[in-house]
């Protein structure tokens, strides 16, 4: 390999777009995606300040910008930065040189936040709208995992204890329901968030209110002309509306709402990942492992949960990021000031990427779990005895006998039993050993039932089954199943 070959591994590569992102995602975050949506913005004020009466804007011109939204000249705008050290009055000279016609009144009227804002919203809806697809895809493969799991009993687990039994598949609900909200809280933002509009400067929209005041408007006529300027521009760009008011820029409190919505789907993700870790350490369930995989470079046995350990550790820095932008928010100062900008061209687009990656292998997971049936009923046979000694009581109550006396009975023989089950290995035989004292003789058949799981797992089940047919098929139905994330780098 010549040295220009391999030229791409002399500088930093961010692992996000280098190791793990899917290309789709790059992709919205490019400088291509952005700088294009810049153009169409132009084009669209143009073309709205040309419908409605601004005669310096002519037809010529609206015909060149169309003719060169997407052929960015971005060597010109590159050496133009170099001189005026500025991204968008750049791009304006650069697309003035493909479009002579239109390089008087490109960005006509606008402040930079009118591109770069608007574009930005404009990505991060769209942004919104592909990771919703991923969350369904998710969501889909939690429900069939849920489904096919429903009765398989298991160990439950409260302060990481043996607690009362529940389902592999009303588990899953758990991770199911946290994702629903995930779901809504996207939903909602990818189709309601508007754009920031034509506001000017300052946000109250003078320069524009000149423009039309200069076509002999009184100020009431010309300001309902801005009124129709921001409403053609955000319908061209194929939005509903735009924030009422703004200063210089839209409330960097959006990003700060946006960014928390995603990082709801770390915290489900997160939870979701580490309660897999948890249950591959006892073996209940496992990760998809590939047939030439290498769990440790040491031990050649390991199958290590790597792509749950990646969704913990990748989600942890997407909580941080939605805490940056509540940061950035709450010091913008006034009107407006520009230490937002540097962040913001970091934490917005690797909050997407990040979600993006781990949805992404997070169905990579849930698509191919392991259940371990086996290692589910030896642990419940380990507990269960335990579990079922209330049951004896309450029916050795209900017979006559004295409930003291059967506590006292049952605690004798769960204190030797566990000394033998702790230090020397031995099985669990509680059941048995109660079945022969004399204290319960007349409660052996009965006895004899505790030994069925399924006794002791509620309405596991059916919870289970009624939470997918009211809650997620309706959802599915509505909205499709989604992305199946396939392609992800595991």
């Amino acid at each position: 390999m010549s040295a220009a070959d391999s030229s791409q591994y002399d500088t930093y590569q961010s692992p996000l777009t280098g190791r793990y992102a899917a290309k789709a995602m790059t992709e919205l975050f490019s400088p291509r995606t952005r700088v294009g949506y810049w153009r169409k913005l132009w084009l669209a004020l143009a073309e709205a300040q040309c419908e409605l009466g601004l005669e310096q804007v002519s037809l010529e011109a609206l015909t060149q910008m169309r003719a060169h939204l997407d052929d960015i000249n971005f060597d010109v705008a590159e050496a133009r930065e170099r001189e005026v050290r500025h991204d968008v009055m750049a791009h304006v000279h650069a697309f003035g040189q493909q479009a002579p016609a239109a390089a008087g009144i490109i960005h006509l009227g606008a402040t930079s936040c009118f591109v770069t804002d608007n574009a930005d919203l404009l990505i991060l809806r769209k942004g919104l709208a592909m990771l919703r697809e991923k969350v369904l895809g998710l969501i889909s493969a939690f429900a069939n995992f849920c489904e096919e799991y429903a009765d398989q009993p298991c160990m439950g687990a409260t302060h990481l204890q043996p607690a009362q039994l529940t389902t592999v598949g009303k588990r899953a609900t758990l991770w199911l329901n946290d994702l629903l909200g995930d779901f809504y809280a996207i939903h909602q933002f990818a189709e309601r968030t508007p754009l920031r509009g034509v506001k000017g400067t300052t946000g109250t929209q003078a320069s524009f209110l000149a423009l039309f005041t200069g076509l002999g408007l009184n100020k009431e006529e010309a300001g309902e002309r801005v009124k129709q300027l921001e409403r053609k521009v955000c319908e061209k760009m194929g939005v509903g509306g735009a924030f009422p008011v703004t200063g210089q820029t839209y409330s960097r409190k959006v990003d700060h709402v946006i960014l928390s919505a995603i990082a709801g789907i770390g915290v489900t993700l997160h939870k979701f990942a580490s309660d897999m870790r948890l249950l591959m350490s006892v073996g209940e369930l496992e990760e998809p492992f590939g047939e030439k995989q290498i769990g440790s470079s040491a031990m050649a046995y390991k199958r290590n949960p790597m792509r749950s350990e990646r969704i913990c550790s990748l989600s942890r820095h997407l909580l941080s990021l939605a805490d940056q932008a509540g940061h950035m928010a709450s010091q913008q100062w006034l009107e407006r000031t520009l230490d937002d900008s540097a962040v913001r061209r970091v934490i917005l687009p690797e909050a997407f990427l990040i979600a993006d990656i781990i949805l992404s292998t997070a169905i990579n997971v849930a698509s191919g779990i392991v259940v371990r049936k086996g290692v589910c009923e030896r642990r419940i046979n380990d507990s269960l005895p335990f579990m079922a000694t209330e049951e004896i009581i309450m029916e050795h109550s209900r017979r006559g006998g004295d409930r003291q006396q059967a506590h006292e009975v049952i605690r004798e023989h769960s204190q030797a039993v566990v000394q033998a089950v702790r230090n020397d290995g031995a099985k669990n035989d509680l059941l048995e050993c109660l079945a022969a004292d004399a204290e319960f003789a007349g409660l052996k058949d009965f006895i004899a039932t505790l030994s069925d799981p399924t006794r002791f797992i509620g309405r596991a089940p059916e919870q289970t089954r009624e939470f997918l047919a009211d809650h997620v098929r309706p959802l599915l139905a509505q909205h499709g199943t989604g992305e199946t994330g396939e392609g992800v780098n595991v």
